[in-house]
């Protein structure tokens, strides 16, 4: 049975550990580096961006989950799809430059505009404070729209979704994910 890690410093990462037993997968918590060789997958759930990216340069991370994308798959939800995005917007931040998209932080707004809205006829999806992707770049590839947005976008081994399907019962996201591994 294949492991997928769930990045644990910041964010929902529970949810994400029992989406990921629910679609058919062994999860793990991951807040050091040397975990990463222990998973077949890794999980960068949503939570503060900019947060993150403090806590992983704390922890020594940053170089590493970069290195484990370059060999690995990487699905980013809400905040991890900023922090996989090769440009980030709105404002301006460094990030893992691991999918060729651009992302516009909070595009939807603040807490106040969250919302669920069906996508693709019937699926839920969850959007809070969620980003918006500007620009997909010509090898990565987009799974699902909302209001003529991009929203879940897969390039290679990787994928984001600018919400949370964690916060459903919906495994199809997660399953597609394990597919990757």
């Amino acid at each position: 049975m294949k492991t997928v890690g769930v990045l644990a410093p910041q964010g929902d990462f529970e949810a994400h550990r029992k989406a990921v037993e629910r679609a058919g997968a062994r999860a793990m918590e991951v807040r050091a580096k040397d975990q990463l060789e222990r998973i077949d997958g890794l999980i960068i759930p949503g939570g503060e961006s900019t947060t993150m990216l403090k806590l992983l340069e704390a922890e020594g991370l940053t170089s590493a989950v970069r290195e484990f994308g370059l060999k690995k798959p990487i699905y980013g939800t809400c905040a991890g799809a900023i922090l996989l995005a090769r440009e980030v917007t709105h404002p301006p931040q460094p990030s893992l430059n691991l999918m060729d998209i651009t992302v516009e932080r909070n595009g939807y707004g603040r807490q106040i505009d969250s919302r669920i809205a069906k996508i693709d006829g019937d699926f839920e999806a969850v959007f809070i404070r969620a980003p918006i992707i500007r620009k997909v770049g010509e090898s990565a590839r987009v799974l699902a729209s909302y209001g003529g947005d991009p929203v879940w976008v897969e390039q290679g081994r990787h994928m984001v979704t600018t919400f949370h399907p964690e916060l459903t019962e919906d495994s199809r996201v997660h399953r597609r994910f394990l597919e990757k591994l």
